[in-house]
């Protein structure tokens, strides 16, 4: 990398969703080319008092891949990077690249007016790696907005309804977004979530699945902050289970995305709990009815778990189908 290779880099290819690619550059040419992830990490602190871990991700994660895997500029060594051939850059010539780094960041900050930060702001507390892990893996470690795969940019844990609007600290409120989408995510985003606890405390006097709540709160056999779950009182067949919002909503099609990832969680951790108390389980319908016509009686959105077992009806095949008669053999029809 010459230094007119590296100049041409910082003034016309280097694309930013965020400072960091040339606070990491500025750190690496103070120190003849050479910085560990921390020293890296503080320099972003600079700009950014928040914590020394939250950065150090960010070095490992997003910054250092880009500019060493996917731009060459950088290599690594255990713990430090280095910045190729900055040996031959004359004093002079280091403090030339620095200076257009700091432009870099000042066209930046006037251009974001400050608010590339605010996801740092209100004291939030860093997610678990165990929960992160969770919410990539349902994600099947691709970016929830764009689809990338983590291979090929870093994905980070974020709060579908910001947490600086009441966003709760949920699993069902997270979702898997790389760190373009992440940044960008506000500029595309102009959804008013501030009456959001008012909006999930809806809840419909004489609603059953509203009423099941507070009065037979005994029935319930597991939820989270948006779910709940109940065994059907008129089963199909032995554990067929209701996984209902707690929030009054009619259907699924009113449900917002936390609360389908609330229900989601709900129905795996049943199905992996039924599968080990009743090892006849041999398969399972998941269904629901929307509207009259598709059969619903009850206004309160509920998604049903039935367990299937081998030889309960004759002819399984055509599975849901069966909801209209003679419609699941759509073979015989041929």
């Amino acid at each position: 990398m010459t230094f007119s290779e590296l100049k041409k880099f910082i003034i016309e290819d280097m694309s930013m969703s965020h400072i960091y690619q040339p606070v990491m550059l500025m750190e690496l040419l103070r120190h003849d080319g050479k910085a560990t992830v921390e020293e890296i990490a503080q320099a972003i602190l600079n700009h950014d008092p928040t914590q020394i871990d939250y950065y150090s991700e960010i070095v490992k994660n997003m910054v250092g891949k880009v500019l060493t895997n996917n731009r060459g500029i950088t290599e690594k060594d255990k713990n430090t990077y280095l910045l190729k051939d900055s040996q031959q850059f004359s004093a002079a010539e280091k403090s030339e690249l620095i200076e257009l780094c700091h432009k870099k960041i000042q066209e930046y900050e006037i251009k974001r007016n400050g608010d590339h930060w605010e996801h740092r702001k209100r004291g939030r507390r860093p997610i678990s790696g165990s929960i992160r892990y969770e919410v990539l893996k349902r994600s099947k470690f691709r970016c929830d907005l764009c689809g990338v795969s983590a291979d090929k940019r870093s994905l980070e844990v974020d709060h579908i309804h910001p947490k600086s609007l009441g966003g709760k600290d949920d699993i069902s409120n997270y979702q898997s977004l790389c760190y373009v989408c992440n940044a960008q995510k506000n500029n595309r985003d102009d959804s008013d979530f501030r009456n959001l606890d008012d909006f999930y405390e809806h809840r419909k006097d004489g609603c059953l699945f509203c009423d099941v709540q507070n009065i037979n709160k005994e029935r319930i056999v597991d939820e989270n902050s948006l779910a709940y779950v109940v065994r059907d009182g008129f089963p199909v067949t032995q554990h067929h289970s209701l996984f209902i919002p707690k929030r009054h909503v009619m259907d699924y099609f009113g449900l917002t995305q936390p609360e389908i990832n609330a229900i989601h969680q709900l129905i795996a951790t049943q199905k992996e709990y039924l599968d080990k108390l009743d090892v006849s389980i041999d398969g399972y319908n998941i269904g629901m009815n929307c509207g009259e016509t598709a059969g619903q009686s009850v206004w309160h959105c509920h998604v049903h778990l039935i367990p299937r077992r081998r030889g309960d009806v004759e002819s399984p095949k055509g599975g849901v189908r069966h909801v209209i008669p003679n419609m699941g053999h759509y073979e015989d029809k041929k």
